[in-house]
C-alpha cells in the first residue's frame, strides 16, 4: 500500500524563505567583526519566525490544505536536527572565534537540515538543500572567497526558492511506501519546518 504526502504549505514557506534571505543579507552587510552580525541575525530570524511560523492567523491564510502527523514529526526531527548538525560543524570553531567557520557550519547545517524536510513539503526542499550544500563547500574549500559573498548566494538562493513556492507553485502530492518514501513522486515542494 502506498501512502500519500500532500505537501499544502508552500506559500508560508516561500515567505519565510524570502524573510530569512534578507535577513541574511542584512546581517551580513552590517557585519563588522562577526563577518555576519548575530545580533542583527537573531533579531531578524526570531522576528519572522513569530511572525510567520508562529502566527496562527497568517499560517492559516496561508495555507492550501492539511499536514499529516507525519509531517508534524519530521519538523520536529528537522529542527532537533539542525541544531545538532549547528554543534557539529559549527561548534568546534566557536571556542576561538573563528566567525567565517562558524558561519560556514551555521550555513551547511541549515542546508543539509533542508533535505529532512522533503517529507514535509516536497522536491524543492531537496533542490534547495544541494544548491546551499554546494555554496557552504565552496566557501570551505576556498578562503580566497569573503565570506560575504557566500551568505549573500546563500540568501540570494534562499529567497528565488522563496519566490518561486509563494508566487508560482502549486500544492503538490507524492505517493510513495511508507517505510521509503521513494517511488514515484508528483510535482515539487517548499521549506522549513514552519507549519505546526
Amino acid at each position: 500500500m502506498k501512502e500519500m504526502l500532500e505537501f499544502n504549505h508552500k506559500k508560508q514557506c516561500g515567505l519565510w524563505l524570502i524573510l530569512i534571505g534578507l535577513v541574511l543579507i542584512i546581517s551580513a552587510v552590517f557585519g563588522g567583526s562577526f563577518l555576519v552580525n548575530p545580533f542583527v541575525f537573531l533579531a531578524g530570524y526570531y522576528a519572522c519566525f513569530f511572525g510567520v511560523n508562529v502566527n496562527k492567523k497568517l499560517r492559516k491564510k496561508l495555507s492550501q490544505g492539511s499536514i499529516s502527523k507525519l509531517q508534524i514529526k519530521v519538523i520536529y526531527i528537522s529542527i532537533v536536527a539542525l541544531f545538532i548538525l549547528m554543534f557539529a560543524i559549527a561548534g568546534p570553531f566557536i571556542p576561538g572565534w573563528h566567525w567565517r567557520h562558524i558561519w560556514l557550519g551555521v550555513l551547511l547545517a541549515t542546508a543539509i537540515h533542508f533535505l529532512l524536510l522533503f517529507v514535509v513539503h516536497g522536491w524543492s526542499m531537496i533542490f534547495l538543500g544541494i544548491v546551499c550544500i554546494i555554496i557552504s563547500i565552496a566557501g570551505y574549500a576556498s578562503a580566497d572567497i569573503p565570506l560575504l559573498w557566500v551568505v549573500v548566494s546563500d540568501a540570494i538562493v534562499k529567497m528565488l526558492f522563496g519566490v518561486y513556492l509563494f508566487f508560482i507553485s502549486k500544492p503538490t502530492k507524492f505517493f510513495g511506501k511508507p517505510e521509503k518514501l521513494s517511488n514515484q513522486a508528483i510535482g515539487d515542494g517548499g521549506c522549513n519546518g514552519n507549519n505546526f
